[in-house]
């Protein structure tokens, strides 16, 4: 994956981004008073390829002027109806509000699409996209409402409060 918004590159991760997409993400936890957790929801990003690349799932970062300003990442899960996670979508707040956000959840749900394509070469017909959030991320709660995700139950992380599912067609 190589794609850009405006300015922004967005690529896959590589092993040199393990440490400055952890800091992103722990600094943008702990802008909303949400603890980063190396031992538990957090160590995925630390162990990006046993959770992602060694399953199927995407790790994403986004760059601007060679600094990475974000994450977003998916990978299946067991939860649901052949099903996919999106996780460790977070941006730095001089990011923000450009439409980025956006961009980024519409690139996942189309490489997730892709994915589920019979034609695809690793094809797991995947049929819904689940994310979990804190009512306290209102930008991400927004985004997710107005871009079809619904309402679910069965949050699985701690410091999220909310869960949505969107099924794909």
């Amino acid at each position: 994956m190589k794609n850009y918004y405006r300015d922004f590159l967005i690529r896959n991760w590589e092993e040199r981004d393990r440490t400055p997409a952890a800091e992103i993400i722990r600094s943008v936890l702990s802008e909303y008073d949400l603890g980063w957790e190396p031992e538990g929801a957090d160590r995925d990003v630390l162990q990006v390829e046993e959770y992602y690349l060694a399953t199927g799932g995407e790790f994403w970062v986004i760059e601007y002027q060679n600094q990475l300003v974000g994450t977003g990442a998916y990978y299946p899960i067991t939860r649901g109806e052949k099903a996919v996670e999106i996780r460790k979508m977070y941006l730095l707040p001089s990011v923000r509000g450009l439409g980025l956000g956006k961009y980024l959840l519409q690139e996942l749900e189309a490489a997730i699409a892709r994915s589920a394509l019979p034609k695809a070469i690793a094809s797991r017909g995947f049929q819904q996209i689940w994310i979990e959030t804190a009512s306290i991320l209102t930008e991400a709660v927004k985004l997710y409402e107005s871009n079809g995700y619904q309402r679910a139950t069965g949050v699985e992380t701690a410091r999220c409060d909310r869960v949505y599912v969107k099924v794909l067609h």
